[in-house]
């Protein structure tokens, strides 16, 4: 059983870890589209959260160290934090010390739903308090508020999710746009 500080001294070998209830998962590196996909969301995300001081959007990569005994560290696609949890941040060199109130998770080729499920249900487990899954197979999202409510939205529909960043709002369709 690893640790969340055992994570920080794994020597760099070009592979991205997670650690899953004390066990090291190793990433896979993602298609084109998904990057496309995550950046989408990403960077709208952030310009509108930056512009009204609302939080901190993090990038694929960032680790949230959401339990302990047995250790979860967890790297979202794209995550949000609202401003009054980021300055509980005591050291932003470590890795966030809690869920992000907005989790998402976009599905690569070999991903299913019932790994999609287990991941929200870990996000939401742990305190974040908005998982969305986005599956660019069919082009659509799923944002789920509890393990058992979910609302799964197409090309015509805008995902928000106004408890968490009030007036920010994104059509699925920009979502899956691509250059």
């Amino acid at each position: 059983m690893l640790t969340a500080e055992d994570l920080y001294t794994i020597p760099e070998n070009g592979f991205r870890y997670e650690l899953v209830r004390g066990v090291l998962r190793t990433m896979a590196f993602h298609d084109a589209e998904h990057g496309v996909v995550s950046l989408n969301i990403g960077c709208h995300l952030m310009f509108y959260a930056r512009q009204h001081e609302l939080g901190s959007t993090y990038a694929a990569g960032t680790g949230f160290h959401i339990s302990s005994n047995p250790d979860s560290v967890l790297s979202p696609d794209v995550a949000f934090v609202a401003q009054d949890r980021v300055k509980t941040i005591i050291d932003r060199r470590k890795f966030v010390p809690f869920a992000p109130d907005l989790a998402v998770e976009v599905l690569s080729p070999e991903d299913n739903q019932n790994q999609a499920e287990r991941r929200a249900d870990d996000w939401l487990s742990a305190g974040s308090r908005a998982v969305t899954i986005v599956d660019p197979s069919n082009e659509t999202v799923r944002i789920y508020l509890s393990s058992k409510k979910s609302v799964i939205l197409n090309e015509l529909d805008i995902l928000e999710v106004p408890d968490i960043v009030p007036g920010w709002s994104i059509s699925v369709a920009e979502i899956f746009m691509s250059d």
